[in-house]
């Protein structure tokens, strides 16, 4: 796992598949938060990561989930045990993260399906250990980090996706609803979605939002412009 400083109170955790955000409120001794948390097994390397930035994994107060696919979620419920950080979802995807129903599979577009076959075969083996509670949101919260966490419901990668604004810095994370490419870096609409058309119109409402970085779950940050990177994204 390669962890990467995006600005003083931003880290990236950057997984085999995926990535996840740390996120510092304050000054050095201030609570952390977690946004997403990898794939099954990714529990241990994150405390690891949080210990070698000089921090105790009991620091980290909560986990945020932007949405309930293996490779965000999958590590959730082992580093909560390690670190006691409570699990927030939305409600929509909160019964899958917690395994009391199964998640529905994307509505594959032209290509995707290669995609989805090559990133299923770096899953880990064995089954995915579940959270046994997860605080549910609606959407329209502010939570109480971040000067204040904006929960914006951007449903179309999966039901019960989320996107978190921080006005007071700037920064937006996106989960999966935008992706950067691979190929250029070019900000894009996330794939592997439930509802493409539902995905076009989340990227023009978080292009709408007051962004200058924009973290993805997949591919390079925006750390400048990001609303500007956002508005191509939602022409598709």
């Amino acid at each position: 796992m390669d962890v990467i400083e995006l600005l003083p109170r931003l880290h990236l955790l950057r997984f085999p598949v995926g990535q996840a955000y740390l996120w510092r409120d304050g000054d050095d001794h201030a609570e952390l938060t977690l946004i997403d948390a990898g794939p099954p097994g990714s529990g241990a390397p994150i405390a690891e990561a949080v210990t070698a930035l000089g921090r105790d994994p009991r620091d980290v107060r909560r986990i945020v989930l932007t949405h309930f696919h293996w490779d965000h979620a999958g590590g959730a419920a082992e580093f909560a045990a390690l670190s006691g950080a409570e699990v927030l979802a939305h409600r929509l995807d909160a019964p899958v993260v917690r395994g009391e129903a199964p998640g529905p599979e994307p509505v594959f577009e032209d290509g995707e399906r290669p995609l989805y076959e090559q990133a299923a075969k770096l899953r880990p083996e064995g089954d995915l250990v579940r959270p046994a509670q997860v605080l549910e949101l609606a959407g329209g919260e502010v939570l109480d980090w971040g000067g204040g966490a904006h929960v914006v419901h951007v449903p179309g990668h999966t039901y019960g996706s989320i996107a978190l604004h921080l006005p007071e810095h700037g920064v937006l994370f996106a989960g999966d609803t935008v992706a950067a490419s691979p190929v250029d870096g070019s900000v894009i609409p996330g794939v592997l979605n439930l509802d493409r058309g539902q995905v076009l119109a989340a990227c023009g409402r978080l292009a709408e939002l007051d962004a200058d970085v924009a973290c993805f779950g997949h591919g390079d940050p925006a750390l400048r412009q990001a609303s500007r990177a956002l508005r191509n994204a939602a022409r598709g």
